[in-house]
């Protein structure tokens, strides 16, 4: 039996992005000019943005402090020092309070308009929607050899297998979200544990540039 997600003409869906900073000052303006930009005719979709400031040394911060004074969708965690993309993904789902809730990186390489995909998917009942490279041209050789060896090594040797080349760029529902918060673990391997929960799951397909 299959079901849907809906969301009424009055209750538009609320989406969270979750998107950890070390060192981006130059990339945070131009991320969120482009989630505007995306986002801008989704009247059924309200959008809130979580960053989470890990550690960094180069006015990060500073900027979306200043950022966040003209724009009221954006929440900041800032971490006592750098404990690396885990933990501020952790940390970030833990503020995250939206309907759906999408990880993705500062720099663009997941193109943002990927998400409406995303979304028109969970609205038919998928609550777990990944984003699934289909080439990586863009990566370094070294890049390439090292994520193809991680993903057989992996899923040789691990009774719960990771869909390959698929990072963190996905959209969860708030279950899958309250299930990832459940769990006990405190160094946390978070490509392992999407996956461990389960939930009824698809994919769209998309090209880095």
């Amino acid at each position: 039996m299959t079901h849907a997600h809906v969301t009424g003409p009055t209750t538009p869906l609320t989406l969270s992005l979750v998107v950890p900073v070390f060192n981006e000052v130059e990339s945070i303006d131009l991320f969120i000019a482009r989630i505007s930009e995306v986002f801008r005719s989704e009247t059924q979709v309200a959008v809130d943005i979580v960053f989470i400031n890990d550690g960094s040394t180069d006015g990060t911060l500073e900027l979306l402090l200043e950022r966040q004074q003209h724009d009221p969708r954006l929440t900041i965690l800032d971490l006592s020092r750098n404990f690396g993309k885990e933990a501020a993904l952790t940390a970030g789902l833990q503020y995250a309070a939206g309907q759906v809730v999408v990880p993705i990186d500062v720099d663009l390489q997941d193109p943002p308009e990927v998400i409406l995909q995303m979304i028109a998917l969970w609205r038919e009942g998928f609550e777990v929607v990944l984003g699934h490279r289909v080439s990586r041209d863009s990566d370094s050789w070294a890049k390439q050899v090292s994520a193809n060896g991680f993903y057989r090594l992996h899923n040789r040797i691990a009774e719960q297998k990771l869909p390959e080349n698929v990072g963190d760029f996905r959209l969860m529902d708030r279950c899958v979200v309250q299930a990832l918060q459940s769990l006990p673990e405190s160094r946390r391997f978070m490509k392992g544990l999407f996956a461990w929960v389960g939930f009824r799951t698809t994919y769209v397909d998309y090209v880095r540039p």
